[in-house]
């Protein structure tokens, strides 16, 4: 008995050293460096490429008409879709309830310009997804950034590296820690065991994810809208009940971005430096531009040229960041100014709380809101995963990884996961390097390709 319990202990002794240890390194891994690193790529494709963030109107009706006759898996809208369903999850509104809690209502801003800025970047992603791509035997479209480094950069070795990292965060954080939110969720708000859940979100994932990239893009082309009206909605109506607010909530958080000092009149102290740390990275976690993991996706898209697709995957910030974690930040320090003695909750309890203004109906929203958003982020992520793991080891490799990813739901409902969030933030920063690396050593193509299909006016020539 004795031999056992001193077994236990060695092993929770070793998980809280290893966590210990993630936490270390993620403190480096996502600190000053690879948010300037990240920031200053988007500031300068933004410069480079000409401000591509001015075609935004363009891109929307691009995004929502088939490109007929073009070569690619999906429509352009449906690889939006489910590039959309990976990238929106909890982080759009926890995270940003955590921005607001941890840097003031500045943070809100700089969140948004994140959004803003990103756009370029994921122009770039979605540019290289197209020129890169590769067709198998069987007629199906493969690309990504580790197509991009192999192709274009001649270094397969740094494409495996950035798809390896894939894999294991596509298990970490688009799959265990998104069940494990769904289970808390249900348990904690309607006492729904987390064994029933777990059971639930396996047989729902199998049910959509055997049919491959074209199940995943049917059932996300139809739950991405129908989650991002229902819960802006939800948002309004929260506008609404605090209407006499939402003026000086949005003149607040402007002018608290630029304030050097603490901020007052019910908001906890604040400074421009901690609006802009909190601000800025929760919008780089959110919308994922130079991450890499949108133009896995893109690369499947029906499209008559890269351009086209580029100018529809720069959609994908501008509704995730500018529009979701806007309103929600809006919705947030407008509900802190109509009650100040809310403004100290911690992120997730302000969440609720403010949702909770709404009678009866606002807890509904707000666990729809984050239910549909985990389980979009578990749809997602699996097509990702499933990709990057064939880059490695072929076509056959996806059954494998289809059986281990509802495995991964159903673990990941009923077990506690505190060592993956920080094994998750530690593959997403190692598959970030590869990819920024890549989007500036061929930034080049993508102005020649820019220059050919947009700015000469070629955007209906076959490419």
């Amino acid at each position: 008995m004795l031999y056992f319990c001193t077994i236990i202990q060695t092993k929770n002794y070793t998980m809280s050293a290893l966590n210990d240890f993630l936490t270390l390194i993620n403190g480096h891994l996502w600190g000053v460096p690879m948010i300037v690193l990240l920031l200053g790529t988007h500031l300068y494709l933004t410069i480079r490429l000409r401000f591509p963030q001015r075609y935004i109107f363009k891109a929307i009706r691009l995004s929502i008409k088939r490109d007929k006759g073009s070569t690619g898996d999906v429509s352009q809208f449906s690889a939006l879709a489910t590039s959309l369903a990976g990238t929106i999850g909890t982080g759009n509104i926890i995270g940003v309830a955590t921005a607001v809690t941890m840097g003031g209502p500045g943070a809100v801003f700089w969140c948004w310009m994140t959004g803003v800025l990103g756009i370029a970047t994921k122009y770039a992603e979605g540019l290289l997804a197209i020129k890169y791509r590769i067709t198998t035997k069987d007629g199906k479209m493969l690309g990504g950034p580790m197509y991009a480094i192999e192709r274009g950069l001649g270094c397969r070795w740094l494409g495996i590296v950035f798809a390896l990292c894939t894999v294991l965060a596509s298990f970490f954080i688009g799959n265990m820690i998104q069940c494990n939110s769904i289970s808390m969720l249900l348990h904690e708000g309607y006492h729904i065991p987390p064994l029933y859940t777990g059971i639930a979100i396996a047989l729902l994932t199998c049910a959509v994810i055997m049919f491959g990239v074209k199940g995943i893009a049917r059932v996300c082309e139809g739950l991405v809208p129908f989650m991002a009206l229902f819960y802006v909605g939800g948002c309004l109506w929260l506008l609404g009940i605090n209407h006499e607010y939402v003026w000086p909530a949005l003149k607040l958080i402007v002018t608290d971005a630029f304030t050097p000092h603490a901020s007052t009149g019910g908001f906890v102290g604040s400074s421009m430096m901690i609006a802009m740390r909190y601000g800025i990275a929760r919008g780089l976690f959110s919308n994922e531009s130079g991450l890499g993991s949108a133009p896995i996706v893109a690369a499947a898209a029906q499209t008559r040229n890269p351009v086209r697709q580029a100018l529809v995957s720069s959609t994908s910030p501008f509704w995730d960041t500018v529009v979701i974690c806007a309103i929600t930040g809006l919705v947030l320090v407008s509900s802190i100014m109509a009650d100040p003695s809310i403004d100290s909750t911690a992120g997730a309890t302000l969440t609720k709380v403010a949702f909770g203004q709404i009678p009866t109906f606002g807890p509904f929203v707000l666990t729809m809101g984050i239910l549909t958003f985990s389980f979009s982020t578990i749809l997602g992520w699996s097509y990702l995963g499933e990709k990057a793991l064939e880059y490695m080891f072929g076509r056959k490799a996806r059954y494998v990884y289809r059986i281990l990813w509802i495995s991964a739901t159903f673990i990941g409902s009923v077990t506690a996961i505190n060592l993956v969030w920080n094994l998750g933030d530690t593959c997403n920063a190692l598959m970030a390097l590869p990819n920024i690396v890549s989007l500036l050593l061929l930034s080049g193509v993508i102005v020649k390709e820019t220059r050919h299909y947009l700015w000469e006016n070629r955007l209906d020539e076959e490419g």
